[in-house]
């Protein structure tokens, strides 16, 4: 959903902030996803009949909504991220989630600066 949304900011994004923020996050997040459906099939698991859940956003506020729809993502991301790694029962899983987990909060920060400028 990243990656989608990420690729619509660069389109659709007013700001320059905006457009750098969803370059980032399809860069970071298919570099996530490629490691992620690694770890998947050297498992057994397949994970391309996934599909990410869909996220409509107007052309008018298209700036604030995608930030604040970041922040919020982000924000449970970070938290499940930061429990697999911490509880995990498998190790390759455990330290994508531990690894993947910074790479969230660096996202995070950057959403939320993001999200003040426009207040």
């Amino acid at each position: 959903m990243e990656v989608e949304m990420g690729k619509m900011a660069q389109q659709k994004g007013k700001s320059a902030d905006v457009k750098k923020i969803g370059g980032t996050m399809v860069a970071d997040h298919t570099k996530a996803n490629n490691e992620l459906m690694g770890i998947a099939k050297k498992k057994g698991v397949d994970l391309s009949k996934e599909k990410a859940e869909k996220h409509s956003i107007g052309d008018a506020n298209f700036d604030k909504e995608y930030i604040d729809a970041m922040v919020k993502d982000h924000e449970k991301d970070w938290s499940a991220f930061q429990a697999e790694a911490k509880n995990g029962t498998d190790a390759d899983v455990k330290a994508f989630a531990s690894k993947t987990s910074t790479v969230i909060k660096k996202h995070l920060d950057m959403v939320k600066a993001a999200q003040a400028k426009m207040k």
